[in-house]
């Protein structure tokens, strides 16, 4: 069944996409530019077309891989923490995987540099990327661990995998004043952590108790 472009019918209409930003607002996410952002954005065409239906609830959905498109809650928590300082000129996103956070990040960012280990999911979020026009968002594969050096210092960092501890190459990759959001810890335990990277070291913040998958190495 064609789900009519972007705009959608039944659970992908607009409707159904102000109702998830209404409950993201019962939840507590307030900035305004987050919330239209991903009120405009087609969460639908970033899952396979069987989940399309259940695109716009507030939870997360698997992508094949391994991987799962995150809650919007959770994006939404994570963009939110990220805007907190001001404007963000370069933002590095560790896992593309569906490519929906760097969709989400994309407007509200100057570039955005995403990086991938699975090949077949980067291919697919670049074919998405493009459809929507997204011009300003640069896509890598490679093993997330590593960052993307060559367009460091970063404003921003964001992790959508959990690593047991935060990656030193990524840390080295943050301007001074830039925040990092990633969710650290083991499968069964993981703190989503906010830091701030000051003169005399970084600040820690924890933000909300994730399960995300782990962060894992290499490229497959």
């Amino acid at each position: 069944m064609s789900t009519g472009g972007h705009q959608g019918i039944g659970m992908t209409s607009q409707r159904t996409r102000d109702r998830l930003v209404s409950r993201l607002r019962d939840e507590g996410i307030s900035n305004q530019q987050v919330l239209d952002v991903i009120r405009n954005t087609p969460r639908h065409i970033f899952v396979d077309e069987a989940l399309a239906s259940r695109s716009y609830e507030d939870t997360a959905l698997p992508i094949g891989y391994g991987q799962t498109i995150s809650q919007p809650y959770v994006v939404a928590r994570m963009t939110t923490a990220l805007l907190e300082s001001g404007p963000l000129d370069r933002v590095l996103e560790i896992g593309t995987g569906s490519g929906y956070q760097a969709a989400i990040m994309a407007p509200l960012a100057g570039e955005v540099y995403s990086v991938e280990r699975i090949r077949p999911l980067l291919d697919q979020a670049r074919k998405r990327l493009t459809e929507l026009q997204l011009r300003n968002v640069r896509l890598k594969y490679s093993d997330g661990s590593w960052g993307w050096p060559e367009f460091a210092p970063f404003d921003a960092i964001i992790a959508t995998a959990a690593p047991e501890q935060i990656p030193e190459a990524l840390l080295e990759q943050l301007a001074m004043g830039g925040r990092l959001v990633m969710p650290v810890g083991s499968r069964s335990m993981q703190q989503l952590m906010l830091l701030t990277k000051t003169p005399d070291g970084y600040e820690q913040q924890v933000l909300d108790q994730v399960v995300f998958v782990p962060m894992l190495g290499g490229t497959e």
